[in-house]
């Protein structure tokens, strides 16, 4: 049989058995990247606001660099958080180094501009008929941010998707940060989807790598399906 078809079937059979290996990296995948994106909108949602509504020296100069970090190399980002969680490093004591909680915080460092900068365009393009609208029904300024971002959340939320599947998706740090460590236990394993196709693919074990690669592809299309849902509102 051709290897390609046979790699195919296999992947097919995997993913409808649900394969335990296949499941327990998916949900690993989905646990780190469900973090991040969380954590990332905790800290970026508040800055990308009051940049969005204040107005200070340098302020576009501000938004360019963080728009500059959308295609910042999610490798770099893995050695930055590698040198400061391994044991020699500043972090060293907290023990993050190949373990899921340290490629949270690689994840964390990569959503974190792309949610600020996208909630900053959004907010800066409500229109501007709706913001004179609320000045002259007398808004404070607390009124007045809580009315334009409830008028901008649909593209705040496409946002936080779209950082989402940018995450879910990247490689270089998860490599570095975690080690692509295959254990017994859940929290101990830190192969995601994609580190873990970059390795069965190496190995030669296609089918499992293609399982993988579909379902990378499903949680892709679910995100952009999503978000054209979102924007359309």
């Amino acid at each position: 049989m051709d290897p390609i078809l046979d790699g195919i079937i296999q992947a097919f059979y995997l993913i409808a058995t649900l394969d335990p290996e296949v499941l327990k990296i998916t949900a690993l995948s989905l646990f780190i990247t469900f973090s991040a994106t969380i954590l990332g909108s905790i800290f970026a949602l508040p800055v990308g606001t009051v940049i969005a509504f204040r107005e200070f020296t340098g302020k576009k100069l501000l938004i360019n660099l963080i728009q500059t970090f959308y295609a910042f190399p999610t490798v770099v980002i893995g050695l930055i958080v590698f040198l400061f969680i391994r044991r020699t490093g500043p972090f060293g004591f907290l023990g993050f180094l190949f373990t899921p909680w340290g490629m949270i915080i690689g994840q964390t460092l990569l959503v974190l501009p792309i949610i600020a900068g996208l909630t900053i365009s959004a907010l800066l393009a409500v229109d501007r008929t709706i913001t004179d609208t609320i000045l002259s029904l007398g808004a404070t300024r607390l009124q007045f941010m809580i009315s334009v971002v409830k008028e901008a959340r649909f593209a705040i939320f496409a946002a936080i998707a779209m950082a989402f599947g940018r995450a879910v998706s990247e490689v270089g740090a998860a490599i570095i940060i975690g080690g692509n460590i295959d254990a017994t236990s859940f929290w101990g394993s830190t192969r995601t989807l994609t580190t873990a196709i970059t390795l069965e693919t190496g190995k030669g074990n296609i089918g499992l790598s293609i399982a993988l690669g579909l379902i990378l592809l499903f949680i892709a299309l679910a995100v952009n399906t999503l978000i054209a849902q979102v924007q359309q509102r």
